[in-house]
C-alpha cells in the first residue's frame, strides 16, 4: 500500500503548476542514473535483436517517477544513443516514440491496473515500431522507400512485439515494486538534504 501511495503522490506532483515544477539537484542525479539505466540495459541486450528492456524502463519510470521526469530521461537517453551511434533518421525518431510510449502510459494508466493489461501496450507498442520509422523515412526518402522500410521489419516488429509482451508480463511488477520501495525513500529523504 504505501508504495502505490508514493506512484500516486508521484502522479500528482506531475500536476502542479508550472513555477513548482523546478528540478531539485537530487531529481537532475536521479534523471542521469535512470537515463544511464536505460542506456545500460540497451546496449547489454544489443546482440539479441529486438528484444530490449527500454520499452520495459520507460513505462516503469513513468509509473514510479511520473510523466516529467520520464520525458527527461527519454530526451537524454535519445540524445546518448545519438552520440553513441551518431546521427541516423532512426535514432532521430527516438526523440518521437519514447515520448509518445512515455505520453500513452501516462495516459492510460487509470486502465493499465494489472501486468497483463500492460503488457498488452508493451507488446502492442513493439508491434507498431516499425511503423513510427517508416513514417519518417517515407518522409524523408518518398512513401515507396517508406513502404519497403516497413515490409522489410515487419518479422523483427513481431519479435519485438513478443518480446516486449513477456518481458512487460513478467518484470513490470518487480521492478515496480522494487523501485517504488527506492522511490519512497527518495522522497522521504528529499526534504531533509540540501538541494
Amino acid at each position: 500500500m504505501e508504495i502505490d501511495d508514493h506512484i500516486r503522490k508521484a502522479k500528482k506532483m506531475d500536476r502542479l503548476p508550472y513555477e513548482k515544477k523546478r528540478l531539485s539537484a537530487k531529481d537532475i542525479v536521479l534523471i542521469g542514473i535512470l537515463s544511464a539505466s536505460i542506456t545500460g540495459g540497451k546496449m547489454v541486450l544489443s546482440a539479441i535483436p529486438n528484444v530490449e528492456i527500454v520499452t520495459l524502463l520507460f513505462m516503469v519510470y513513468t509509473a514510479v517517477f511520473g510523466l516529467r521526469r520520464a520525458l527527461f530521461v527519454s530526451v537524454i537517453f535519445s540524445t546518448t544513443e545519438i552520440l553513441l551511434w551518431g546521427v541516423h533518421t532512426w535514432l532521430m525518431t527516438y526523440y518521437i516514440i519514447w515520448p509518445l510510449l512515455i505520453l500513452l502510459t501516462a495516459a492510460l494508466s487509470r486502465f493499465l491496473k494489472g501486468e497483463f493489461s500492460r503488457a498488452i501496450l508493451a507488446g502492442a507498442f513493439g508491434l507498431t515500431f516499425g511503423i513510427y520509422f517508416a513514417l519518417v523515412e517515407a518522409m524523408l526518402y518518398g512513401l515507396n522507400y517508406g513502404f519497403v522500410y516497413y515490409v522489410r521489419g515487419i518479422p523483427f516488429d513481431i519479435i519485438h512485439g513478443a518480446s516486449n509482451f513477456i518481458v512487460v508480463l513478467m518484470l513490470f511488477k518487480p521492478l515496480e515494486r522494487m523501485l517504488g520501495r527506492l522511490a519512497r525513500n527518495y522522497t522521504e529523504n528529499n526534504g531533509n538534504a540540501a538541494d
